[in-house]
């Protein structure tokens, strides 16, 4: 099966860059570890998006591994929208603006 292309709006660009500080802060090296966990995440969703549990209208989540996100996508025929990547505990509302 061939991997869809891969789209990071930029709202979930923002997403990852934030956390990307925040865990660079809590300790150097480990905002290195949680984007190389979302590049993994990307990766699995782009190959098998379907195999991803629908949480709100067409909108798939993908957790990642290590750190408490999700990884929220919305998939076409050739590709995936990246809509937001946020923290379990954040209001799911923060996400479904986006849709």
């Amino acid at each position: 099966m061939s991997k869809k292309q891969v789209i990071i709006r930029p709202e979930a660009e923002s997403d990852i860059k934030d956390a990307y500080q925040w865990y660079e802060a809590q300790r150097k090296g480990l905002g290195e570890s949680f984007l190389l966990c979302i590049e993994e995440a990307l990766s699995r969703a782009s190959r098998n998006p379907d195999i991803y549990s629908i949480v709100h209208k067409n909108v798939r989540r993908v957790l990642i591994h290590r750190f408490p996100f999700g990884l929220f996508f919305i998939e076409s025929e050739k590709s995936i929208s990246i809509l937001a990547v946020l923290h379990a505990r954040r209001n799911p509302k923060m996400w479904k603006g986006r849709t």
